[in-house]
């Protein structure tokens, strides 16, 4: 490619990264309203995300943990905007393709876990005395998931004999019957396990501590920094779900369609949350090593018999 080329392909990046941290932050604002109208709450509006960002990017604060401290959300952001950017977000589309040509599977999934990595560096250098805690329980839980995940990964990985995302998506169209959840539905089932663990939400938020502990990165972290961890929590969310949909769901060939089955994908582990109550830790992490790691193992045994001559 010349340098025209990657000039425009990153004109084309920024335009979806806005679209994409949009569409997040709206989903978001709508998971929170839903939440709330099962218990009975009227919920917040949906500018209330835009108007938290703004209101915390303006913020000054003369309080310092130490450099690695701030690193932190920075490190978290990078990892959401790298991910994002590896992942082809409408399928066919030459301007909402990002740079798929240029990383595979494996850099996408480096991505998602450089920002959390990140992130607990730069909670070691809180100075809070819990804040080891809070460590251990977000990564022990992520080692956890991320097992049946990466074993669901290998599967499709051995079914369609391919690393590159846009290659797995094509190997989907031409009907719904093609989509990884009809041909190798058992990488799905450990993936969307999986994928509960992923979005934080009960029953696996025992590491964010929400009804515990008053810590934690909302409480911790502020002004210009608490509003990028605001930001990512809404473009990394709604970028799994794309890349969700993508590997296991047929992929999408327009916004309509993305919207429609990352909304529903979603509504998976907002279900589960709200009819389920929380698992601690030791639970968390047996749950994941249990029943989704044998799926994708039986996962990966299947593809090999099924789609490897």
């Amino acid at each position: 490619m010349t340098d025209i080329d990657w000039l425009s392909k990153a004109a084309y990046f920024s335009l979806t990264l806005l679209i994409v941290t949009f569409y997040g932050l709206l989903v978001t604002a709508f998971i929170y309203r839903l939440i709330a109208k099962v218990q009975g709450r009227i919920g917040i509006p949906y500018r209330q995300p835009f108007i938290n960002i703004l209101k915390n990017i303006f913020k000054r604060t003369a309080i310092s943990h130490g450099v690695m401290f701030y690193l932190g959300p920075v490190f978290r952001l990078a990892g959401g905007i790298g991910t994002l950017a590896f992942i082809p977000v409408i399928y066919g589309s030459e301007m909402f393709s990002n740079f798929s040509m240029a990383g595979d599977l494996f850099l996408v999934i480096y991505f998602m876990f450089f920002g959390q990595l990140g992130m607990a560096l730069g909670a070691g250098e809180s100075g809070h005395p819990y804040s080891a805690i809070g460590i251990a329980r977000g990564l022990s839980q992520m080692t956890a998931y991320e097992v049946p995940f990466v074993l669901a990964v290998i599967a499709i990985v051995i079914q369609y004999d391919t690393l590159s995302l846009t290659e797995i998506v094509a190997a989907q169209q031409g009907g719904w019957q093609n989509w990884t959840l009809f041909t190798n539905w058992l990488a799905v089932l450990a993936a969307m396990l999986a994928f509960l663990g992923m979005t934080g939400y009960s029953p696996f938020d025992i590491f964010l501590a929400p009804q515990e502990i008053p810590i934690g990165p909302p409480t911790e972290f502020h002004s210009a920094y608490l509003s990028m961890l605001q930001t990512n929590r809404a473009l990394f969310g709604a970028t799994k779900l794309i890349l969700f949909m993508n590997l296991f769901f047929g992929g999408a060939t327009g916004w309509i369609e993305l919207m429609i089955k990352t909304l529903l994908i979603y509504l998976v582990a907002i279900i589960v949350g709200v009819a389920f109550p929380r698992f601690r830790v030791e639970q968390a992490i047996r749950f994941f090593f249990k029943i989704p790691t044998l799926i994708g193992i039986m996962a990966i045994v299947y593809a090999q018999m099924v789609f490897v001559s």
